[in-house]
């Protein structure tokens, strides 16, 4: 028994992906910014030194994460939406995208797709999920379109609305017509009434910018920043919902009554499918 015992955790050990520890990585460095445990101390050496370049970094990362938060909670719960796909996840932190919709609906149904072997490896914390509805996990390419929809259409209903995420995740994407591609084969593939929902950071500072530079030159998957009127065209042939691509501070604040809040320079938007 002892030796079984053994010979099994031996081989969940092999079946666990290889992490590159030697260079940093984005979802690993925006996790140490939002004040999570899941990065190595490259990710926290290059998380500094970027914030010493851009010190504002990590009020546009929280900004990001609430803007995801908001958005889910309108279309789960103002627009009746019960299912979404969030495409590259990134590491599990507070109020993941299931737990925010599950508690506006139980009933929603969520797939995750990523293909980061640290993501890949902590994905039993996203598969959490109320009994009445469902969370999945794809480990598959954003430049796959065809694979994710066939995957996620294994726990999704495509007759009924998705919502389609893509957070913070189209920069690293180099080619913009590429990228502009890719969301549209995404969005082709879903029903009438369904969403868009997407953020990335912007060129809007130019000390980001120097910043972004820096990161891209230490060896990780290059992160392009782009303007707001190129994100924009992602959202090509939808009606985008109030205020429109946005910074993602002001995209529909929880404290608009006190006031519009500081702009960071991360913008998003969602967007309905006619």
């Amino acid at each position: 028994m002892a030796d079984q015992a053994e010979n099994s955790e031996q081989s969940e050990q092999e079946a666990l992906p290889k992490i590159d520890t030697s260079v940093p990585q984005s979802a690993r460095i925006w996790n140490y910014w939002l004040g999570g445990k899941d990065n190595y101390e490259v990710d926290r050496v290059a998380g500094d030194a970027f914030r010493e370049i851009f010190p504002g970094i990590e009020t546009g990362a929280r900004a990001a994460r609430y803007f995801l938060a908001r958005a889910v909670r309108h279309l789960a719960g103002e627009e009746g939406v019960r299912q979404f796909l969030d495409i590259g996840t990134g590491l599990p932190n507070v109020d993941n995208t299931h737990q925010i919709a599950q508690r506006v609906a139980p009933e929603s149904r969520i797939v995750y797709v990523d293909n980061d072997p640290l993501v890949l490896a902590h994905a039993r914390a996203l598969l959490t999920s109320t009994p009445e509805g469902v969370t999945n996990y794809v480990d598959a390419d954003l430049r796959d379109p065809a694979t994710i929809l066939r995957e996620a259409g294994k726990t999704l209903d495509f007759d009924k609305p998705v919502a389609l995420m893509l957070m913070g995740i189209l920069g690293h994407i180099e080619d913009h017509d590429e990228a502009c591609s890719i969301v549209r084969e995404l969005v082709a593939g879903l029903p009438s009434g369904s969403f868009l929902v997407q953020y990335d950071s912007t060129a809007t500072s130019e000390a980001y910018v120097q910043a972004i530079q820096q990161y891209n030159e230490g060896g990780s998957i290059p992160y392009i920043l782009r303007s707001p009127e190129q994100l924009a065209r992602y959202f090509d042939g939808l009606e985008l919902l109030e205020p429109g691509v946005a910074s993602c501070s002001r995209w529909r604040p929880d404290t608009e009554a006190w006031g519009l809040p500081a702009e960071v320079h991360q913008y998003g938007g969602v967007a309905r499918k006619s």
